[in-house]
């Protein structure tokens, strides 16, 4: 039984079939949390681009 498991812990050391995906998964993990970082920047940048839009044409409507 011992011998089994020591087999199978080496067979499993060895086994390198998953490392490209899960650094694909990684790469993934990252890109999403900077976008979901870099988001307040931008919302914010045309959230302010709209305003002055609206008070621009505001002047011109009243």
């Amino acid at each position: 039984m011992t011998q089994f498991l020591f087999s199978l812990l080496i067979r499993l050391h060895q086994n390198e079939s998953g490392q490209g995906l899960v650094e694909y998964l990684l790469v993934l993990a990252l890109v999403a949390f900077a976008a979901t970082a870099g988001m307040h920047s931008v919302a914010n940048t045309i959230n302010s681009s709209f305003s002055q839009i609206g008070q621009i044409l505001g002047q011109y409507i009243t």
